[in-house]
């Protein structure tokens, strides 16, 4: 029996009976392996393909491809990973077990259909699409962080909007200023002083307990609102326990929030976090190619300004997107709508890395590197000892202190309170694999001559 046929023709049949974005996170990738006795094996992505899959669609697929195949199979999932090196990975720590005049706050153009996936949000973005298939069950709660402009909202906005377009579950998407907000008008008194806030504090627990799906942005602002920390606290509790779906974003990790009190940091911790790194190139250019058809252009807008804007806008995508307007706006100006490489570098003159020259030598670095290495910022400050994490780190530390003479105690303070031993061991470490590793050597001459253009 040819499995990859087989499997083909699965696919064709299931295609229509799912939403596309569903289909395509979730099945286009998939490959059916191996048939052996009544097990079918089927190797997808990451992990949480495999534990969505299993937890979520594992019947659907066994009745579709009894219709398929005219044989009954039980199914089993892996990654690549496992399949190469032999092992299974559990995925059950993976997480944690509308009315129409309802105002959710969610903007419509925000869905899955308008988010580009790449490998920097690949991940967060399947994660925010099991949330929305089926909230309070997978993961609870979601925490997103990540740099500004990376996509957070639009992806909050997108499970929003999923769960609101396949349910009757109420949303509520606000900041954490809205919440701040309507926390200090509930706990004043009346004018006068006279009377109880009684009604004020039931109206607060009705628009935010009794949702089904909480969604809040930017809660690091949480921090300098202590009061409001409390209250936060009993609606995470009430919701939590009630199996109704939270979902949080920041522009840092749970641990890093370091003004926020423990029992929320820890709670934060209790679903998936997940984070979200700046696009590498050819994910810069996909979004540029899609702003591009959104403004019917796709045909007069020449390769190599697409090309000087991807390389140039490398760390926000909401800047990106406002540098191709904004080139736009200045053709339709000064040169009757003819885009060329000329006009967009005139159109974009001091547009890019006003950012890192404003800040100081450290916060260039650790910008340059958190690009370079196509990780958060966040991360590079945080206590995180992943490979990945740690090393970036280690070579932002070297670079602070070796290329650029920065005292080991500023250094150790910019990057979230590490000890200056901290600092002269990650300067030990990089000087010596420099000496037997050129192309970390070069790469880090490259991230030096950046700083210094």
């Amino acid at each position: 029996m040819d499995t990859n046929k087989l499997w083909t023709s699965f696919l064709d049949s299931i295609k229509n009976e799912l939403s596309p974005i569903a289909f395509d996170t979730w099945f286009s990738e998939s490959k059916l392996v191996e048939l052996k006795g009544d097990t079918a094996k089927v190797v997808v992505p990451m992990h949480i393909h495999k534990k969505n899959l299993k937890e979520n669609y594992n019947s659907f697929i066994e009745e579709k491809f009894t219709d398929i195949s005219g044989s009954n199979f039980k199914f089993e999932y892996y990654t690549e990973e496992e399949i190469e090196k032999n092992i299974e990975i559990e995925t059950d720590e993976l997480g944690v077990p509308s009315i129409v005049s309802f105002e959710s706050n969610l903007l419509p153009k925000y869905n899955f259909e308008t988010f580009i996936v790449g490998d920097s949000n690949k991940f967060a973005h399947a994660t925010a699409l099991a949330v929305a298939e089926n909230p309070g069950t997978m993961y609870n709660p979601l925490f997103i962080y990540s740099n500004s402009g990376l996509g957070k909202t639009h992806l909050m906005h997108s499970i929003g909007n999923y769960i609101v377009k396949n349910s009757k579950k109420k949303v509520l998407y606000v900041t954490c200023d809205d919440f701040i907000d309507d926390f200090t008008h509930t706990s004043r008194y009346k004018k006068g002083g006279k009377g109880n806030n009684f009604d004020n504090v039931d109206n607060f627990k009705e628009k935010y307990r009794s949702v089904d799906v909480l969604i809040i942005d930017d809660i690091q602002y949480l921090s300098n609102a202590i009061q409001t920390q409390q209250e936060f606290f009993n609606t995470f509790n009430d919701l939590y326990q009630n199996n109704k779906q939270i979902i949080i974003s920041s522009d840092r990790s749970p641990d890093d929030l370091k003004l926020l009190e423990d029992r929320l940091k820890t709670r934060f911790n209790w679903g998936l976090t997940t984070s979200m790194s700046p696009p590498d190139y050819n994910l810069r250019m996909e979004i540029i190619n899609n702003k591009i058809m959104g403004h019917n252009l796709s045909n007069d807008f020449p390769g190599d300004v697409k090309e000087y804007i991807a390389n140039n806008c490398t760390t926000d995508i909401r800047k990106l997107e406002g540098s191709i307007t904004r080139v736009i706006a200045f053709a339709a100006m000064m040169n009757g709508g003819n885009v060329t490489l000329d006009l967009a570098i005139e159109a974009l003159k001091g547009s890019f890395k006003v950012q890192i020259s404003s800040k100081n030598k450290i916060d260039q670095v650790i910008n340059v590197v958190s690009t370079h290495y196509n990780i958060p910022v966040a991360d590079i400050k945080s206590k995180k000892r992943q490979a990945n994490i740690a090393i970036p780190r280690q070579v932002a530390m070297y670079i602070c202190r070796v290329h650029f003479d920065e005292p080991l105690s500023k250094i150790g303070m910019e990057f979230g309170g590490k000890r200056h031993t901290t600092v002269m061991h990650s300067v030990e470490k990089i000087t010596n694999e420099i000496k037997k590793d050129a192309e970390l050597d070069k790469a880090i001459h490259k991230i030096v001559q950046e700083i210094n253009t």
